[in-house]
């Protein structure tokens, strides 16, 4: 295949169009720090058992994380213990109490 090659005059105007407009800087999205000790995961699954107690129905994740307040990532770790102890049940993307 043959390759075409590119002049300086076909590459300036593009040179120029990103020399004028204002570079724009992507937005970076922090995650929270969640740390993973045996204390903050019992306390996390006790957050995420009662929104389910609460809600008394089939929660998704992110559903769970806003009842109780906390990032779906301390959620998950929550519902990690939970799911150990065989006190969830899980069908169709949704979670409750087993």
């Amino acid at each position: 295949m043959a390759e075409k090659k590119v002049t300086k005059k076909a590459a300036a105007p593009k040179a120029e169009e990103a020399k004028k407009a204002p570079a724009k800087k992507a937005a970076v999205k922090k995650a929270a720090a969640v740390v993973v000790n045996a204390e903050n995961a019992g306390f996390k699954a006790g957050d995420v058992y009662q929104a389910l107690a609460a809600a008394e129905k089939a929660l998704s994740v992110k559903e769970i994380a806003k009842a109780a307040k906390i990032s779906e990532e301390e959620t998950l770790l929550g519902l990690g213990w939970l799911f150990k102890e065989g006190k969830l049940v899980a069908a169709d993307e949704k979670i409750t109490l087993a």
